[in-house]
């Protein structure tokens, strides 16, 4: 499922047997067991070559529970014969997150530099990196900042310090930015480093950070 949290043959088997269920086909005589009706069995003998949600709206208990769910969750929640109310829902909350994901990089990408950078900060303390944004992080990124644009702190009781990168930028970032932002680390003495772009990295780029010693975590846009 889109949500990830559980497997699709899965969900349509359930949903299956609730509409069986719902047109009176199958019962449940307790929790756990299933059992073909008299009604079911008729069908059954029918030699239907399936049986679809169309037809099943010959019954009359499956047309008041079609109803009260379009009642309750909106018709373009349940109309799909192709897929699962509950695989509806969730392919419509992804198609929102999608959208509202590529209006925020749109906006983003309209954004000063500086202002990317003030925002990568922000992100990372609402993740709950450090306890309160005065206590978790700084924005250092300017002119001779060395490559690095943010210092974040792991933990509330700053043990160790996670050192940030932010390019507000459309093209691939390649290996020798990443290099850069290592060489920088290394100058800082430091273990950890993020480098967050609303682009994405070149398959170089990512080969390289799974062979340092440092400890960089790549995230694209």
């Amino acid at each position: 499922m889109p949500s990830g949290t559980q497997q699709t043959y899965k969900n349509r088997i359930g949903w299956a047997r609730t509409y069986l269920s719902k047109a009176g086909l199958l019962q449940s005589p307790k929790r756990g067991f299933f059992q073909i009706t008299e009604r079911g069995a008729q069908e059954l003998s029918a030699n239907h070559e399936s049986l679809s949600t169309s037809y099943l709206n010959r019954f009359d208990e499956f047309r008041e529970f079609r109803t009260r769910s379009v009642d309750a969750a909106g018709e373009t929640a349940v109309a799909s014969v192709s897929s699962t109310p509950q695989e509806a829902i969730e392919n419509a909350i992804e198609e929102i997150n999608a959208q509202l994901t590529r209006e925020l990089l749109d906006a983003l990408l309209g954004s000063s530099p500086g202002f990317f950078e003030q925002v990568v900060v922000e992100l990372l303390v609402k993740m709950g990196y450090g306890g309160s944004r005065k206590e978790a992080g700084q924005v250092v990124g300017r002119t001779g900042d060395g490559g690095i644009d943010g210092i974040i702190n792991e933990d509330r009781l700053g043990l160790e310090a996670i050192y940030v990168q932010a390019k507000r930028w459309e093209n691939p970032v390649s290996r020798p930015e990443i290099q850069k932002f290592v060489g920088a680390l290394q100058g800082q003495r430091a273990r950890k480093g993020i480098f967050i772009t609303t682009s994405r990295y070149t398959a170089d780029a990512v080969d390289y950070v799974s062979r340092i010693e440092n400890r960089v975590v790549l995230i694209d846009g």
